[in-house]
């Protein structure tokens, strides 16, 4: 385990406009957006985004070197660009893994790198423990397995201590007598008829995940709250995945299956106070991969955006940018 602290170098590279941007189906419900970005010739990376149910910004293009990646960014089922918005239609872990390796298929790509973070690290762990011999590192951040024990902590009791101020209004939209089991209230609503109960629902959902991402907060981070279209998918599709435990048997899948890809090198990123997905994952996840480089960011929470996660992050992928191949 490597502990980072300040001062930090490395910051996000320069602002950059995608070379293809797509549609592709993947089913017959299903339309996924895709973008690439960077090197056409390049290292192939594909980011993997959190939530579920987030989608990608343009940001996400900027944590690696564009001279030396073919960089490959796509909105998840139901999320960001991709149609139809919000479904929950044939959408689960195991979808989203067939989606990555179809749309790396689509993309020609015989094997790339795979980057993600909070949610986007359990697809990334899930899809390279499938798909072993098609990736070629993995860069995780904010650890996340979706065990029992995660899920609670941060939507039924534990999170809850530290910000009482922000989970007030969380539990709002809930009466008392259904308080017992949160997720099951919320997706009872998410999932209903009543719109209005559905829009502020999918409201307070988004608004204490956001309020608890990084250590310091980002009043900016809220403009995408105020978006109905963005926090029914995001919440909506959260929920789902949460109230199905993943779509995990057994519980701890993801660390069980660790052993899979051990011979893939890997760093693994973690803010010591994040609060969305604490230490205590990222730790079993280091203990049961220790061939995997640990690194424990001293002040930071779960926000990729960061200074010590981007540092981090933007020092692993220059690392592994240096075995980019030469042009023939």
């Amino acid at each position: 385990m490597n502990l980072s602290k300040p001062p930090y170098e490395r910051t996000l590279y320069p602002e950059i406009e995608p070379f293809n941007t797509g549609m592709f189906r993947v089913s017959e419900t299903h339309e996924i957006y895709f973008e690439e970005c960077g090197n056409p010739q390049g290292k192939p990376v594909v980011y993997l985004h959190g939530g579920p149910g987030s989608g990608c910004s343009e940001d996400f293009r900027r944590y690696f070197d564009p001279q030396a990646y073919r960089i490959v960014l796509f909105d998840q089922r139901g999320c960001g660009r991709s149609k139809p918005h919000a479904s929950l239609v044939d959408n689960t872990t195991w979808h989203l893994v067939s989606d990555i390796e179809a749309l790396r298929e689509h993309c020609a790509i015989e094997k790339w790198q795979v980057f993600g973070g909070s949610w986007g690290s359990t697809l990334g762990l899930a899809y390279a423990q499938t798909h072993p011999d098609r990736v070629t590192e993995l860069v995780m951040r904010g650890l996340f397995t979706l065990r029992r024990s995660e899920l609670q902590w941060f939507y039924q009791d534990g999170a809850s201590h530290v910000y009482p101020d922000f989970w007030e209004g969380y539990v709002a939209p809930i009466p008392l007598d259904e308080r017992g089991n949160l997720m099951a209230a919320y997706y009872k609503r998410l999932t209903g008829d009543d719109e209005i109960a559905q829009a502020e629902c999918a409201r307070a959902w988004a608004l204490w995940e956001f309020s608890g991402l990084s250590l310091w907060p980002d009043p900016k981070r809220h403009a995408d709250v105020d978006s109905d279209q963005f926090t029914l998918a995001f919440a909506r599709i959260e929920c789902h995945y949460f109230i199905n435990g993943g779509f995990f048997d057994p519980d701890d899948q993801i660390i069980q299956n660790l052993h899979k890809i051990k011979h893939i090198p890997a760093v693994l990123i973690q803010g010591r106070y994040d609060m969305c997905t604490p230490v205590r994952t990222a730790w079993d996840v280091h203990k049961a991969w220790p061939e995997a480089d640990f690194r424990l960011v001293g002040d930071a929470g779960h926000a990729s955006s960061e200074p010590g996660i981007v540092h981090e992050l933007i020092c692993a992928t220059d690392r592994f940018a240096v075995s980019v191949p030469k042009p023939q």
